[in-house]
């Protein structure tokens, strides 16, 4: 499924986009927001073992290099530059708000039982997110 592999790709992108912020979040909220953006990527990562794993459990080799992963994935990377707090809660909104929408659409033409439950899994982990980084914009 070509969906799952630019949705495996997206979560490297994704988990690199989200260390990029971790690492030059700036402000006065810095610790906090800098704390949540590390569980993110740990999560992301987390994801991104997952989906792999079922993939070789189905008989499907990963994709397994990073040349591989940027030819796939939709994500757009960020420049090593300072970023606010409010903004790396509004890019990290945007890349959660997406990988939610890939995960929605990948449960909903997954054709076994495992797949769509690991998607419906990821989704409602994503939806919490989207929450809590929306009220923290607010």
């Amino acid at each position: 499924m070509k969906k799952l592999d630019t949705y495996l790709a997206d979560l490297l992108v994704g988990n690199v986009k989200l260390h990029n912020l971790h690492w030059n979040v700036v402000g006065i909220t810095f610790k906090s927001v800098h704390e949540y953006l590390e569980d993110l990527y740990d999560s992301f990562f987390e994801k991104f073992d997952e989906v792999a794993e079922y993939q070789k459990q189905v008989g499907v080799y990963p994709k397994s290099s990073v040349k591989e992963y940027m030819e796939l994935s939709q994500i757009e990377e960020l420049g090593d530059v300072d970023i606010s707090t409010k903004d790396a809660l509004k890019v990290g909104l945007d890349l959660i708000t997406y990988m939610r929408d890939s995960a929605l659409v990948i449960q909903e033409e997954a054709e076994d039982f495992v797949l769509s439950n690991m998607m419906e899994d990821h989704v409602t982990e994503y939806n919490k997110e989207i929450w809590f980084m929306a009220s923290m914009l607010k």
